[in-house]
């Protein structure tokens, strides 16, 4: 059990350490709200069903993307304003991890749910069924970004983050997409490997 407390530990001080002067408190609150709504989520179903523990730790990175988009707000990250400058890129680019993120990492959560749930009985359909929840996840969350920013004017700017980029919803759905992808084609085998030792242990 040590090894999630330490988890628990790096969450609240990545958590508490975005929480310190961010760019603007109301983006802050918007960016890692998943994320606190993820631990709890995480938190009281770990009896029922406990996640590989490399899931975990994918979620806990997943989580510190948003804290820190969440601190500096996806368009001002440093090391991405760096990046921009040496390769001469039109934008800050840190949102493009975020959403190749938002594909990667919850494909790992919704294949892993499918196989030990036994959910679909032909697998060959679970990389499919995988990429497009995953693309889901990422519609429904462009669709939150778009409500914020009516709702709120000005003050969602920052959360929507499109940096002038009239194609930026679209773009971000294809890096969600593309991560998806990745993970089914790529790390599958490995996913399963780990599955296969938690079920043993």
């Amino acid at each position: 059990m040590k090894k999630y407390y330490l988890l628990i530990i790096l969450f609240f001080a990545a958590l508490i350490g975005s929480a310190i002067n961010p760019h603007d408190y109301f983006t802050w609150i918007l960016e890692v709200f998943p994320a606190i709504i993820s631990f709890f989520i995480l938190l009281f179903t770990f009896k029922n069903f406990r996640f590989t523990y490399l899931t975990y730790c994918l979620i806990l990175v997943h989580c510190c993307i948003l804290f820190i988009g969440g601190h500096y707000t996806y368009a001002l990250v440093p090391a991405f304003n760096w990046i921009r400058d040496v390769f001469h890129q039109g934008r800050n680019n840190y949102d493009k991890l975020g959403h190749f993120a938002q594909g990667f990492i919850p494909a790992f959560i919704v294949r892993e749910i499918y196989i030990r749930k036994n959910i679909i009985q032909k697998k060959s359909w679970i990389p499919f069924l995988t990429v497009v929840v995953c693309m889901s996840i990422s519609m429904c969350y462009e669709f939150l970004e778009w409500f914020v920013s009516v709702s709120s004017g000005s003050s969602g700017d920052s959360f929507l983050g499109t940096q002038g980029d009239v194609w930026d919803t679209q773009s971000d759905m294809l890096f969600a997409t593309i991560g998806a992808i990745c993970m089914v084609t790529l790390f599958s085998g490995l996913q399963d490997k780990k599955i296969k030792e938690s079920l043993v242990a």
